[in-house]
């Protein structure tokens, strides 16, 4: 029998988005009564070569976040050139750390269930090749230098099992109604720094750069550090590509994709949803995989938006993206959700209810590459 849904009004509940950040600390982060800011000015990072600044953003400045707040805003507009060998291990290992600062604002209210008790992140078991496949750490660039974010490989309705699709949260890509499109976006399938410290790479199954990032008009229109707005629409679809002359896509590269499940109804469910990503914020640092395992409730952040999930879960900034997933009855790997806030202190995560909205994006991107 489906849990009673037992729902209250939700007053106060610390909430953030859940990325991590470096260089200057930009927070796309909202605590208690707190919201973090956009934009600023700011160099990209002393690893962003001059001449490849201008090929990103032609006409400025290298750096050139002056005029974040009309660079590049509308769903049509996004641009990320190669810039070769801007992500390596000392880039990437910097974007899993940093402070966070935090202006005063007020959460949005809204009925929920119960808040979740407290599920302890779990290290996922090496290899991740067999225990998530699918999973991968997004890095990219923001007004204040190199962040992080996680992903999921998901399937390719054009392209049966030659995907080059990665689902992650719409904050990982673009900053919403007071920013635009986040820059030098690549995806680490399988990221695993503990791996680096043989002769192996952190990146074992190569770094993919998106040339496209769609994401819901929703969350461009309205969404912000502010856990209330656009937060339902928190979702977004990468088309990923690996170095020239490479012939296998990222499905075959990683050796499975899941499927995404739209109009999923959990919220009463007694079955597990499974959560994975890679934390960046204290006590973890990015470097590996976590996750958690919880029956989601439902969760409601303004009365005028769809609700959303919310389980337990410990996990932490940089989490942002990652897949809940389930397993079908045949042992392939459904996503039902991504990660898009978690609470402080860390105790649960929420992430958005996948419907029309989510569908439409999926297969616009899918179409966008179907004859590729």
């Amino acid at each position: 029998m489906p849990f009673r849904r037992l729902r209250r009004r939700l007053r106060g509940t610390a909430a953030w988005l859940l990325v991590a950040v470096v260089a200057g600390g930009l927070a796309f982060t909202v605590t208690k009564n707190s919201t973090g800011p956009h934009g600023g000015s700011g160099p990209i990072g002393s690893s962003d070569p001059a001449g490849a600044a201008r090929r990103a953003d032609p006409g400025r400045t290298p750096g050139g976040w002056q005029d974040w707040n009309r660079w590049l805003r509308g769903a049509a507009d996004f641009v990320n050139p190669v810039v070769d060998g801007l992500w390596g291990p000392e880039r990437m290992a910097g974007a899993a750390e940093g402070e966070r600062s935090f202006d005063g604002s007020e959460m949005p209210r809204g009925v929920s269930d119960p808040e979740p008790d407290a599920v302890d992140a779990r290290p996922v078991a090496r290899p991740y090749g067999e225990s998530a496949p699918t999973a991968g750490r997004l890095f990219f660039d923001t007004p204040k230098g190199p962040a992080a974010c996680s992903g999921t490989v998901v399937r390719d309705p054009a392209h049966p099992g030659r995907s080059n699709l990665v689902w992650t949260a719409g904050h990982c890509v673009h900053s919403g109604k007071d920013g635009g499109w986040l820059r030098n976006i690549v995806f680490a399938p399988g990221f695993d720094k503990s791996a680096a410290g043989g002769r192996g790479s952190a990146a074992p199954l190569g770094i993919w750069w998106a040339d496209w990032a769609q994401t819901s008009q929703q969350w461009i229109d309205h969404g912000t550090s502010n856990a209330g707005a656009g937060a339902a629409f928190d979702f977004a679809v990468l088309h990923v590509r690996q170095a020239a002359g490479a012939t296998r896509s990222l499905e075959e590269t990683v050796g499975a994709a899941a499927d995404v499940a739209f109009d999923a109804e959990l919220s009463g469910s007694r079955g597990l949803v499974d959560i994975v990503g890679y934390p960046a914020g204290r006590p973890f640092d990015g470097s590996a995989l976590f996750h958690c395992a919880d029956r989601p409730g439902s969760f409601s952040v303004a009365a005028d938006q769809p609700d959303m999930y919310r389980m337990g879960c410990t996990m932490t900034e940089g989490s942002s993206g990652g897949g809940w997933l389930v397993r079908r009855g045949d042992g392939a790997l459904v996503l039902v959700s991504n990660t898009s806030l978690g609470s402080r202190p860390a105790a649960w995560l929420a992430g958005p209810h996948l419907g029309a909205d989510a569908r439409r994006v999926l297969t616009e991107v899918s179409r966008r590459f179907a004859g590729s």
